[in-house]
């Protein structure tokens, strides 16, 4: 029998990441918690937001609770967006809005290296149980590319590629992804073996 697993989140591009990764466990997402909060990620650090919703939801289930706070880090802008990725353009604001905003505050600047960073977070019954990270480097893009991914993936080049995660596809994004290598650590604590093909 797979172990349940509840991810802390509505995001349904995260939990398919997530779920072809973790193939050992049943991988379910906010849904089949009733009535989930909404929780405010009021952390100034990735491992402060990741833990506040593994704790939260982690209180209202059985299951074990997987969160992860990620975000995009950018050196010549002193790691920004970061903590605030998906909220850069405001809290209105959606992925385009994002990337486009991205693009405006690099304009001009020939210094594009950047990073995604995923922290996770595992909790049972309101208890942390441990936490992985996971990153990787690239550059930002001149222009999008790509019709894969979400988020900044179609502005983001990761080292040794010329394409866009947005352009790389799923296979090749989920065997180098900051969260792939965050659940590298996530798989090897639940002692389950890494989906890799």
């Amino acid at each position: 029998m797979k172990q349940r697993l509840i991810v802390a989140t509505r995001n349904a591009h995260k939990v398919e990441e997530i779920r072809a990764i973790l193939s050992a466990c049943e991988v379910l997402d906010l849904s089949a918690v009733s009535d989930p909060p909404e929780v405010e990620e009021t952390g100034t650090t990735f491992l402060e937001n990741a833990t506040l919703k593994a704790v939260a939801i982690s209180c209202l289930t059985d299951a074990l609770v997987l969160s992860d706070d990620s975000g995009l880090e950018v050196d010549s802008l002193g790691g920004e967006p970061g903590v605030y990725s998906s909220r850069y353009a405001g809290e209105d604001g959606n992925d385009s809005l994002n990337n486009e905003k991205l693009l405006r505050e690099l304009s001009g600047r020939n210094e594009r290296t950047a990073r995604f960073r995923c922290v996770m977070v595992l909790a049972r019954s309101g208890e942390v149980l441990a936490h992985f990270s996971g990153a990787v480097e690239g550059r930002i893009l001149q222009i999008a590319r790509g019709e894969g991914g979400f988020g900044y993936d179609p502005l983001f080049a990761p080292e040794g590629y010329e394409m866009s995660f947005a352009e790389l596809g799923e296979e090749i994004k989920n065997g180098m992804s900051h969260r792939s290598r965050a659940l590298e650590g996530v798989a090897e604590w639940l002692g389950q073996p890494r989906e890799t093909d």
